[in-house]
């Protein structure tokens, strides 16, 4: 990687240490068939440029919450178990859908958040401002009509949803994606957000659900656990966590390959439809909010 980068001469400042990292985390991956070890390599090599007492820091919290949620509920999955594979000759196709999908449909939704954040314009702005009670039933008026719609499932975190999708034990509308989402969108203007995390896992495999219309030889479980990655991406834009996180919920490590691809290509088409990523955006303001007035 550091003679093809010399070779075609990129002009990008410290260049050379980042394609020594890539081509140690390729060869590892290569070389002994586990693309997760090969990104791990490289997230830990990353990490050694932070401060040393930070990253042990991190890494004492990770141990200790790891050890008490064990110690209260076990080890366990959190959706579960699947054995869903896709060939080579249809996970391209898979990939690309989701990958598109997600990260438009999930840049979309973290760029309304944000506009949320910032105070909804105009007169409805001054109006939900100066009425806060009654913006908030509006938006529980809101959710019960999508409750309706959704036969009552996009209540809640959607975990039971997106594990019975997952597994295909569970019928859902075809609209449950779609209208999980907006659920969302109103919980979160309501002021009672409820989570952004797990809803967005459970959208993202409504939408994978949709999918299978289109591409009936693909197991439906693979397509959930694509559009999972796909989605969760677009909102946070952090393939790497999101890939990380669904191969833990689910413990399925046989869509690795099509479960990256899916993510880099729905980040790259999230950062087109909000540059900013939604979580530091948020703490910005978070930060900017709990200073002082001077």
């Amino acid at each position: 990687m550091l003679t093809l980068g010399r070779w075609i001469r990129l002009p990008i400042p410290k260049l050379e240490q980042m394609l020594i990292l890539a081509g140690g985390a390729a060869g590892i991956s290569a070389a002994f068939n586990t693309p997760l070890a090969g990104v791990v390599f490289a997230i830990e090599e990353m990490a050694r440029s932070f401060e040393e007492r930070n990253s042990g820091t991190v890494l004492t919290t990770v141990i200790i919450s790891g050890f008490v949620s064990m110690a209260v509920v076990g080890n366990y999955t959190y959706f579960g178990r699947t054995d869903a594979v896709v060939s080579l000759a249809q996970g391209w196709q898979a990939i690309l859908v989701c990958g598109l999908g997600g990260g438009i449909l999930g840049g979309l939704f973290a760029r309304i958040l944000m506009a949320i954040s910032s105070g909804l314009p105009g007169r409805v702005g001054i109006w939900t401002q100066s009425h806060p009670y009654f913006f908030a039933l509006a938006c529980g008026f809101g959710l019960a009509l999508l409750g309706l719609l959704s036969g009552d499932s996009v209540y809640g975190t959607g975990y039971e949803e997106a594990r019975g999708l997952i597994e295909g034990k569970h019928i859902l509308p075809a609209s449950f994606g779609l209208l999980k989402m907006l659920a969302s969108i109103l919980s979160y203007a309501s002021g009672i957000p409820g989570g952004i995390f797990a809803p967005s896992l459970a959208v993202g495999a409504g939408l994978g659900a949709n999918m299978q219309g289109l591409m009936p030889l693909v197991p439906v479980g693979a397509l959930c656990i694509l559009g999972m990655v796909s989605y969760f991406t677009g909102v946070v834009q952090a393939p790497i966590t999101a890939v990380v996180i669904v191969m833990e919920m689910t413990d399925d490590q046989s869509l690795t390959l099509p479960l990256m691809a899916a993510a880099l290509l729905a980040f790259g088409v999230s950062r087109l439809v909000c540059p900013k990523p939604f979580y530091k955006t948020m703490a910005q303001g978070f930060i900017a909010a709990a200073k002082p007035a001077a």
